[in-house]
């Protein structure tokens, strides 16, 4: 039996979206320069439940810490992200 884990950052994006390209972008950018990983979970909210394009629809690209449910809506720069990674 394993024991999965959830992952610790998910990425609220969907097909076609390119702030959401963008952002992806940056968050890889980014993450590159960690010293520990991330796992980041890309959630699609037009292939998820009718609920979250409700939530994330006008707010699209987010990123949400799962530890914490803190939310960092675009846009962002750099900066922002790193800080935000910086909690995970």
């Amino acid at each position: 039996m394993t024991n999965a884990t959830p992952p610790s950052l998910l990425f609220y994006t969907t097909q076609h979206c390119h702030l959401c390209e963008r952002a992806e972008a940056l968050l890889i950018s980014v993450a590159q320069g960690l010293v520990t990983p991330i796992e980041v979970e890309a959630i699609d909210i037009a292939h998820e439940k009718p609920s979250l394009i409700e939530r994330y629809g006008e707010r699209i690209p987010v990123l949400h810490r799962t530890k914490d449910a803190a939310e960092l809506d675009w846009p962002f720069d750099a900066e922002e992200l790193a800080a935000f990674l910086a909690a995970v």
